[in-house]
């Protein structure tokens, strides 16, 4: 368990990145076998994926990019090692100037959720294939320009939902697909993570000197610094983020969501609020509960920080809940347990984890731009952005207080005001969303 645990942490620490709008050059030239890449954002999954696409046959990493000058020369001396016969390591603060330069073939976005969706347009404008962080945009609408940006430069987008190219998670998908659990009447996805805690309520304060703040705010509202709110807590608030739900909830609803084959909830609803922690620097939700009404079941969703205590004696997982039995799934493995009152029982022992998902997911985003063919793609931007929306849609019904219904013939919201305030974050400090 404290493996896995170790595991989860690593995977789940966030990142902290860099800056504006640009204009760019808009090619990228392959000239050898060589793929040549840039990370933006070395704090957290950005360094685990630079790590990670090192492994990958004929990659190099030959740009780095973070606000945080601290961070960046430690990041440079760790890649010397992992990669010591590249000499020449650039380094920058402004992101522009990497989507510059026509050597660069793909870049890592691992900044911070409300970077995500400007960087990735950016990129794909400069001519670059794009690995981009989970969750793939911050709102809804950055959800749907990030799948038209892809479309029109024609670029490859892979997102960080890495557990996609786990061989357990594709075998429980295909048990739940083949029929033998029965009817599926409700799916259930619960998130307990005790070592996540928001930290405390602190003064704000002049940033470090090594720090380029007001590049890391970027569109987000002007604030003055304050260490509660920086790299991994940035996930507790709106401006940035949006709590567990859009942190782990986009990897456990994606495996609900594709296991039943569905598209977006016909309605949410939702409740929860800082109930454990509320002395603690946090706007998000500590607890929450939402409940998801699809065509021909229900998806219920769990999570609690500070606490270990999950359904079926596990912190994390996803559960189909059959009449001939309950599939469980999580990042260690998947087995079925067995509904007593079933004619048809249906029983399978656990089946454990046996690969590295995200060293897999580098894999297949490589092979993808090798042979230029974005369809073999684990987790397209499509795919990422669908389950993006999925959870805001909890996090927009917990935070308006409302059950909120979705139009999927108009790709809205039934009710006008929760369409006008929650379909795109509205941008500051001079940034706006390209029109596409």
């Amino acid at each position: 368990m404290s493996q896995r645990r170790d595991f989860i942490k690593q995977m789940s620490l966030a990142s902290a990145a860099v800056i504006a709008v640009p204009s760019f050059a808009r090619s990228s030239i392959f000239t050898t076998d060589t793929i040549r890449v840039a990370t933006i954002g070395v704090n957290g999954m950005g360094w685990a994926n630079t790590v990670a696409a090192l492994k990958v046959r004929n990659v190099q990493v030959v740009a780095l990019c973070d606000i945080d000058g601290s961070v960046l020369n430690k990041r440079k001396q760790e890649l010397s090692l992992l990669q010591p016969d590249v000499k020449q390591v650039d380094l920058y603060s402004d992101y522009r100037k990497i989507l510059d330069r026509k050597d660069i073939d793909a870049v890592i976005v691992g900044t911070p959720d409300h970077w995500h969706a400007l960087q990735m347009i950016n990129a794909c404008s400069a001519g670059k294939h794009v690995y981009v962080e989970k969750p793939a945009g911050n709102s809804i609408g950055e959800c749907d320009l990030m799948i038209k940006a892809k479309n029109r430069y024609n670029k490859i987008v892979q997102v960080g939902q890495w557990q996609r190219s786990q061989k357990h998670f594709k075998d429980a998908l295909d048990f739940v697909h083949s029929g033998q659990l029965g009817n599926i009447r409700t799916t259930k996805v619960w998130c307990y993570q005790g070592w996540m805690r928001p930290q405390p309520v602190v003064a704000d304060s002049i940033p470090p000197d090594y720090i380029d703040y007001k590049t890391w705010l970027g569109p987000a509202t002007m604030r003055t610094f304050n260490t509660s709110r920086f790299h991994f807590h940035f996930r507790w608030f709106w401006d940035y983020a949006g709590g567990l739900m859009t942190d782990w909830g986009v990897h456990l609803l994606d495996y609900a969501v594709q296991g039943m084959k569905a598209e977006n909830p016909i309605s949410v609803s939702a409740l929860g609020g800082k109930f454990a922690y509320p002395e603690l620097a946090e706007e998000t939700p500590d607890t929450l509960t939402a409940l998801y009404e699809f065509d021909k079941f229900n998806l219920v969703w769990d999570s609690a920080m500070g606490i270990d205590n999950g359904s079926y004696n596990r912190d994390h997982g996803i559960a189909f809940i059959g009449n001939n039995g309950t599939l469980i799934l999580d990042r260690g493995g998947w087995e079925v347990i067995e509904e007593r009152q079933a004619i048809n029982k249906v029983v399978k022992p656990l089946q454990k984890r046996e690969d590295n998902g995200l060293e897999l997911h580098w894999e297949n985003f490589i092979s993808a731009i090798r042979n230029n063919n974005p369809s073999s793609l684990h987790c397209s931007i499509e795919e990422g952005a669908h389950i993006a929306t999925v959870a805001q849609m909890g996090n927009i019904a917990f935070r308006s207080g409302k059950k909120i219904s979705w139009d999927e013939s108009k790709k809205s919201f039934t009710d006008p005001s929760i369409q006008n305030e929650y379909y795109v974050k509205a941008y500051h400090n001079g940034y706006t969303l390209p029109k596409i």
